[in-house]
């Protein structure tokens, strides 16, 4: 018999051998046995040194295409055995749907004042804003002076302050980190597009309207010729984004010490829409958060040249925005942790 006589056998014994074998284990046996190093097959292929010249080629083509053969077999029976082994653990794993559930422990959900500044956030990072948080700890030069509300500066009235010593303090606003970023922004590369975020602190009185801890999210742009115009079309986008696109903005004049003009911010009212009821005291309008153009003496403190740059902010109350899109009245009810009304706002989108 020769070489290629015993190859054919080989194979035929092979493939009737993995067609047979009725486990995992058992074909791994026969694919070392026919295809490891030393089986049937290496040994055959040996023996090509004693054949003629002209036939080694043949003879070695012949020995590959067994050996492939082979290989597919084991391959095609694996999958096999693989398909009915999944198809036994879904029959036994069978989910009867009709059954009652299990009873599930409450999930909780993202404060609404989370939501709220979360949803502001996303807004403003869409329009190539950065969102930067600073220090809730500050320094009195960049909580006041930087914003040009120097230590006689009656202003200061109006932001009754925890001091922990004469320079440091819990801060009232989320300007100081406008201050921090401007002396640190490269201008040349570009404009200052920022929102800052964050918990501040003030000696109010603690009722229905105010709190001694709220949350602030003011927002900064500087560039070279931004004017009012760029201002109020940023918080038309943000007044519409909030409270629906039928919504109208107005500018009233105002007085903030790190603004020049600076202007209250009033809307439509969203439950008259604007025609006069008890909400909006029957004007029409609800004022929502104060803006301007920035002061040049805040840029100037910040060293950035007022002669050749220019910018606007503007503060958010998130606080505020949710007792006015909810019909919020005390604002105390955001942290009672009451279960009852945080639970109203699950499942809002942030």
């Amino acid at each position: 018999m020769s070489l290629k006589d015993d190859l054919e056998k080989l194979k035929e014994e092979g493939l009737k051998n993995i067609a047979e074998s009725d486990e995992p284990s058992e074909l791994n046996d026969i694919r070392v046995r026919l295809l490891g190093k030393k089986s049937p097959i290496t040994d055959a292929l040996r023996q090509m040194k004693d054949l003629p010249a002209e036939e080694r080629p043949k003879v070695g083509s012949f020995a590959n295409q067994i050996k492939e053969e082979i290989a597919n077999a084991i391959a095609e029976q694996q999958a096999e055995f693989e398909k009915m082994m999944i198809e036994a653990k879904l029959k036994s794993e069978t989910i009867d749907v009709t059954l009652p559930s299990h009873k599930t422990k409450k999930t909780g959900t993202m404060h609404v004042l989370h939501q709220i500044i979360a949803d502001i956030e996303e807004l403003f990072i869409g329009l190539g804003y950065q969102v930067i948080n600073g220090s809730e700890v500050e320094e009195d030069k960049y909580n006041f002076e930087k914003m040009n509300i120097p230590k006689d500066h009656p202003a200061r009235d109006m932001q009754d302050t925890f001091y922990i010593d004469d320079e440091l303090l819990l801060r009232t606003h989320t300007s100081p980190q406008q201050a921090r970023t401007m002396e640190e922004h490269d201008f040349s590369k570009g404009p200052l597009k920022m929102i800052s975020p964050g918990k501040v602190y003030r000696r109010d009185t603690d009722d229905a309207t105010h709190s001694h801890q709220f949350h602030q999210i003011e927002g900064l742009v500087v560039d070279k010729n931004i004017t009012m115009s760029d201002l109020k079309g940023t918080l038309e986008i943000l007044v519409r984004h909030v409270f629906g696109a039928e919504r109208k903005i107005r500018f009233r004049p105002s007085y903030f010490p790190f603004t020049e003009p600076s202007v209250e911010v009033d809307i439509t009212c969203f439950a008259c829409g604007g025609t006069g009821c008890k909400i909006c005291k029957g004007t029409g309008w609800i004022e929502v958060l104060g803006a301007g153009l920035v002061h040049p003496n805040v840029l100037k403190n910040s060293g950035v040249n007022p002669e050749v740059y220019s910018g606007f902010a503007f503060g958010i109350g998130p606080d505020r925005l949710a007792m006015l899109k909810y019909g919020v009245e005390d604002i105390r009810n955001f942290y009672l942790n009451d279960v009852r009304f945080i639970e109203q706002f699950k499942g809002e989108e942030a």
